[in-house]
């Protein structure tokens, strides 16, 4: 199986079809009263434009709820095709919030077709001097009726058993640019954030934090579309957990929230980000496993060996007229001994430590440096307490 049907098989694709009536008809130049003299510029250098029929806030209903429809399916998907890639754990989710978005939009409608002469009437007579180029272009209700719907459809999206090679790379491509698109996405919600919430501020509320808790649970249900997409969720799962339980965020928490947020309005910043770390997660499971060799080894070296079954022959060596050499070798051997005990302070070091990403197996320096660095304290961030750690973040976003 390609790794393009991977991803379409945790997916559905989800189009909204909204059609919202324009009240808006072409502005002929019957329309227009002329000054003696004037004359109209010909329509292949400019156009005449168009006349609104009724008030356009009485259509302002339709708009905001097809927005929030699409603001729904991007809150855990991505834009694919003229529809919404989600993901299908959360389709039926998504589905639920689309089926009452459909309520109130026929409702609003029923409204709307109710009061729809009345609405025609007061434009008339709030612009009495055109009331007549208004009259002549009103369309019927039924007529209205039939352009003001709302619905959606949920698909299934596979790659045909039988395709021209070069349609697959279409598709492929396109499949390919979905997580380029979903960066783009949390650029957006990030940037906003940013802009609206934490640029010039002292201090915030936890509320102002539920567009990362949104930018991460996007990503997290993303994640299958880019590898790099799950260092950034432990980033901002990180960051969420030193989080205070009450009270106002500022200092130097505050700075971190915003240094998270400008990362995540660079898509391209967000991507290296991830990549960074997961080369480094890389290195410090190579760099375990080389440890783990290593203090194996010097564990087989420290354990006493079997003794064997037969006494060793006794060789006596006779040594004449020399002084005496008994004391000569006393403590050669005290430096190596030191060495193996460094080495397993060492191994323990790294096995309580993995942030030590940058050890060189086998060389000895290196092992002793790190041990330095090792012991040295950690600056500890302030709002990163046990209390914070374990309560539930979710319940406040």
């Amino acid at each position: 199986m390609t790794h393009t049907q991977l991803i379409l098989d945790q997916v559905v694709l989800i189009k909204v079809d909204a059609t919202i009536y324009g009240a808006r008809k072409k502005l002929n130049k019957e329309d227009l009263v002329l000054a003696d003299g004037s004359k109209l510029p010909p329509e292949d250098l400019a156009s005449l434009g168009s006349k609104r029929l009724l008030d356009p806030d009485r259509l302002s209903v339709f708009n905001r709820l097809k927005k929030e429809a699409e603001r729904i399916c991007l809150r855990v998907g991505t834009r694919f095709l003229g529809g919404f890639i989600v993901p299908v754990a959360a389709a039926a989710q998504v589905t639920a919030e689309l089926d009452r978005i459909a309520g109130d939009f026929a409702q609003a409608r029923a409204e709307f077709l109710d009061g729809y002469d009345a609405a025609v009437q007061d434009w008339m007579v709030k612009h009495p001097e055109f009331a007549g180029i208004i009259e002549t272009a009103i369309d019927s209700v039924a007529l209205v009726a039939t352009r003001l719907t709302f619905d959606y459809l949920v698909v299934s999206v596979a790659l045909p058993e039988q395709l021209p090679k070069q349609e697959v790379e279409r598709l492929e491509n396109k499949i390919g640019s979905l997580s380029e698109q979903m960066f783009h996405e949390i650029a957006v919600d990030a940037n906003l954030l940013v802009e609206h919430s934490l640029l010039g501020k002292e201090q915030v509320t936890r509320n102002a934090l539920r567009p990362i808790k949104r930018i991460r649970d996007k990503l997290d249900g993303l994640s299958f579309l880019d590898h790099r997409v799950a260092p950034v969720v432990a980033t901002i799962d990180d960051l969420l957990g030193k989080i205070p339980i009450r009270g106002s965020i500022e200092g130097g928490l505050l700075q971190e929230i915003l240094a998270t947020a400008m990362l995540l309005a660079d898509p391209d910043k967000t991507r290296r980000h991830g990549e960074g770390l997961l080369a480094a997660q890389a290195l410090e499971v190579t760099t375990d496993a080389d440890t783990d060799v290593d203090v194996d080894d010097d564990e087989a070296e420290a354990e006493p060996s079997v003794l064997p079954t037969t006494p060793p022959p006794v060789i006596v060596e006779t040594v004449s007229d020399s002084h005496d050499f008994t004391d000569l070798f006393d403590g050669i051997f005290d430096d190596e001994l030191d060495a193996e005990s460094a080495s397993d302070d060492w191994a323990l070091e790294v096995l309580l430590d993995k942030s030590q990403t940058n050890l060189e197996t086998g060389n000895d320096a290196d092992r002793a440096n790190d041990l330095e660095n090792a012991a040295k304290p950690e600056p500890v961030t302030a709002g990163d307490d046990e209390e914070a750690d374990d309560n539930d973040q979710d319940y406040w976003f």
